[in-house]
């Protein structure tokens, strides 16, 4: 008998812990390389939105800059965004969860850190283009047509890997997190890559273009970045607080009904628009039966956390991950009643639709993809965050900015459609209305950015292991002040 034999039979935890750490170490330079990349196009990105944001109420500002127009930077700083910060940081997060919960090292390491470069420079190349004036004007999809082709390439790598994880699996149960994992990696590369031709070829032309835009669009979200977000919090709660998921059938049902529903939602960004009525009509009905899934997904977290509330105050995992979860159930509920055509009718074209948009992207997948961040990156280095005060810096800019945001646009945009439906109104009008707002949300980007630049420094910190060992989680408050309460026992479950 080895004294590998030995420890499983006298120390299985002690077993256990060696082979997450082993998990740890094969996930070690792939996942924090895809993270780090993600946290740079989230600094770039912030830049970028800042000008489009202050050119909405200074107009003069930058203007004899041709790259910094405002038809350039602000859809330069969306595809930053979608395909910088959020594919990066949830690719990071993806590879992550699958190898943990298939209790496997990660494959194809070499693999994914050149698909990682990959997928950077042609990111990088994509905005240079739309800055450079050579962008398609196609919301979304407005990298040069062989930008996209280039970008497909990478998912299809991921599908491949995600099939091995699961077939090589040591575990045979299926946690619902990889349901979500797997569904994101299998529907979204299928939807990249149809898009991708319909809309750059001559497949879909007239109206059928714009529909395959919003189909894509709208699915960006909700069959991409919605999953991996889902799938992050379904592990992070439970493994936080240290108790199982509230109900493993109504995740089941939420991932179902998801797959079923979200895909025919984005057609009701076409109301009003020259396209068959059938079309609109199942685009609302599927608007509507992501009651569903969204119900389901939101009991399922709430009971878990159900008694465990208080540890909300010690945890920047589940701080930034409750709070995104929370904002999946609005912007969900949103989304669904802006598809009835009476909503629709005032919320459409104004600010109130990008407020909805921001809430989904950030307030959902960005706060959710920074708790697993948060959570994943001192397993992966073996040191601790180096300031629990940045930590809050990032968390409450970030939430206070992005409430802001959201309450500001929202009401501005929703008496901007009633002022616009209104024939009497001068158009001038109802721009000065808007303004005072529009100066909201530029503050609110700022507060963003400061969040963001506090993040930065973290997981540069991190990087270069500025922090100390790894000995129990970097918590909001410090455990030996507290004399009224017992230590609470967060994320010290599988250090």
């Amino acid at each position: 008998m080895n004294s590998e034999e030995k420890v499983s039979i006298t120390h299985p935890r002690t077993t256990d812990a060696q082979r997450r750490f082993e998990i740890d170490r094969s996930c070690r330079e792939v996942v924090v390389f895809w993270y780090v990349s993600a946290v740079c196009w989230l600094l770039f990105g912030s830049l970028l939105a800042l000008i489009a944001s202050i050119k909405m109420h200074t107009p003069g500002f930058l203007a004899d800059a041709v790259w910094l127009t405002f038809g350039r930077v602000r859809p330069a700083h969306l595809n930053a965004m979608i395909y910088g910060w959020a594919s990066m940081s949830g690719v990071g997060t993806l590879l992550w969860l699958m190898a943990r919960l298939s209790k496997i090292r990660l494959p194809w390491r070499e693999t994914l850190l050149i698909a990682g470069i990959y997928w950077n420079v042609f990111v990088a190349i994509g905005v240079w283009q739309i800055l450079a004036g050579n962008g398609t004007s196609i919301e979304w999809l407005e990298f040069p047509w062989w930008i996209s082709i280039a970008l497909g390439a990478v998912f299809a790598v991921l599908i491949v890997l995600t099939v091995k994880m699961l077939t090589t699996r040591r575990e045979k149960h299926l946690y619902v997190s990889q349901w979500y994992l797997l569904g994101a990696t299998i529907w979204f590369p299928f939807l990249y890559i149809t898009a991708t031709i319909l809309i750059h070829s001559s497949a879909a032309i007239g109206v059928a273009k714009g529909t395959a835009n919003w189909w894509f669009a709208h699915n960006v979200l909700g069959l991409w970045l919605t999953p991996i977000g889902l799938a992050s919090a379904y592990y992070m709660i439970p493994k936080v607080i240290g108790r199982p998921i509230y109900s493993y059938a109504l995740s089941i049902l939420g991932f179902w009904t998801l797959a079923l529903f979200y895909n025919w939602a984005g057609t009701h960004h076409l109301i009003g628009g020259p396209l068959p009525a059938w079309v609109i009509t199942v685009g609302t009905v599927g608007s509507l039966m992501m009651f569903v899934p969204v119900i389901t997904v939101a009991v399922n977290h709430h009971m878990t956390m159900v008694g465990h509330f208080k540890k909300l105050k010690f945890s920047p995992t589940l701080r930034f991950t409750v709070f995104g979860a929370m904002a999946y159930t609005v912007v969900s509920v949103q989304g669904s009643l802006t598809a009835l055509r009476t909503v629709n009718l005032t919320g459409h074209f104004t600010h109130y639709t990008i407020a909805h948009a921001h809430l989904g992207v950030y307030a959902f997948y960005s706060m959710v993809a920074y708790g697993a961040m948060y959570y994943i990156m001192p397993r992966l280095i073996e040191r601790e965050w180096y300031s629990s005060n940045l930590i809050k810096v990032h968390f409450w800019c970030t939430a206070v900015g992005m409430t802001m945001y959201w309450v500001g646009l929202t009401w501005a945009g929703w008496f901007q459609g009633m002022m616009m439906n209104n024939p009497d109104i001068p158009f001038l009008k109802i721009v000065r209305y808007t303004i005072p707002f529009l100066w909201s949300r530029s503050i609110a980007g700022i507060l963003m950015t400061i969040g963001h630049l506090a993040f930065a420094i973290l997981v540069f910190r991190m990087v270069r292991r500025d922090g100390a060992w790894l000995v129990e989680p970097t918590l909001f408050r410090s455990i030996k002040n507290q004399q009224m309460e017992p230590a609470p026992r967060l994320e010290g479950a599988d250090l």
